[in-house]
């Protein structure tokens, strides 16, 4: 058994010293892109009245989500990118990265708070759309502010008390080992230290219960209310299709860009899992921790701004002026 003191060694960034400049320049450019767009996008949709819609609430909750989670893991990747350096020993590549147990807890608290709330938006997102495809006439009513309000607190606050419950599990697990082939943080990256018994069994078995709670239940709502609607498309007028597949278009491009996501995660959790991953596959977990960083950095704000005709329409605008 470990000392907790002893921190957490991010061994992922093995093979990232001769790249890390480029690396800082493209994740910094990144970052600030979307600071930059998505508080565009969020600025539009407050200060615009005839963006004061459901569907435009949760765009802004779900690019708020994103600049918060952005704020936790780009900073944190910039510094340890800057500070690795040439090893000391022979055949060493980097002198090791290694972060405290608590800033590695804290990092994926907010980090699965932020990633399970933007996949509840989405199946809010998906009951929005629904509603005011399939029930035009009643959708005012079903929809009101007092619903957004509602659903707006369910789909943060939930994530908040449900990964709350995960990270005390998780504080209270004894490590056996302390390196781990990832480049940020997550509940199943301790998991995976800790030494097996019963609590170790506990906290697996409720991320699994969360993971069906945040993920699963709000994915596989949103299959079923996107392909009703394009069920329904089928047997409408084309001017109705169309419309319809705008509407619903930027939406399901942002879930499948999270989908993607989430299995670039998933791939890397699963080779990092390895005690000593070989160099390939070493390699490879550590490009998909970087595109499940990147990808939604760089598609959802430019879904959000530029394919959602009435945001567009609002950000040209006020760029005009």
């Amino acid at each position: 058994m470990m000392n907790l003191s002893s921190g957490v060694v991010l061994a992922g960034f093995e093979g990232l010293f001769s790249l890390r400049w480029p690396l800082v320049g493209l994740l910094l450019s990144l970052w600030l892109f979307e600071l930059l767009v998505d508080a565009l996008v969020i600025f539009v949709i407050i200060s615009r009245p005839v963006l004061h819609k459901p569907i435009f609430v949760f765009i802004a909750a779900v690019l708020l989500n994103s600049l918060v989670a952005s704020s936790v893991i780009y900073p944190r990747l910039l510094w340890d990118l800057g500070r690795v350096g040439p090893g000391l020993s022979p055949g060493s590549e980097l002198d090791l990265v290694r972060v405290s147990v608590r800033s590695c807890l804290t990092q994926a608290f907010l980090l699965h708070v932020m990633g399970s709330s933007s996949f509840m938006l989405l199946g809010a997102m998906s009951l929005d759309r629904y509603l005011s495809i399939m029930c035009p006439m009643q959708y005012v009513t079903l929809m009101s502010p007092r619903r957004v309000l509602c659903l707006l607190l369910v789909c943060w606050f939930c994530p908040l008390a449900m990964v709350g419950v995960v990270i005390a599990l998780v504080s209270r697990l004894p490590l056996c080992a302390n390196v781990v082939y990832r480049i940020y943080c997550d509940p199943y990256t301790i998991i995976g230290l800790s030494c097996p018994g019963p609590m170790a069994q506990l906290a697996v078995a409720y991320g699994f219960f969360l993971v069906v709670v945040v993920l699963f239940v709000p994915g596989s709502f949103v299959l079923f209310s996107y392909g009703r609607i394009l069920w329904v498309c089928l047997f409408r007028s084309r001017s109705f299709s169309r419309k319809a597949l705008e509407t619903c278009g930027p939406h399901i491009a942002v879930f499948l860009n999270y989908l993607l996501s989430t299995a670039f995660d998933l791939l890397h959790r699963r080779v990092s899992s390895s005690s000593r991953p070989s160099r390939a596959l070493e390699g490879l977990a550590t490009a998909a921790s970087l595109f499940s960083v990147m990808v939604p950095t760089v598609l959802n704000p430019l879904v959000y701004g530029l394919k959602v005709t009435d945001i567009y329409r609002q950000i040209t605008k006020l760029l005009r002026r």
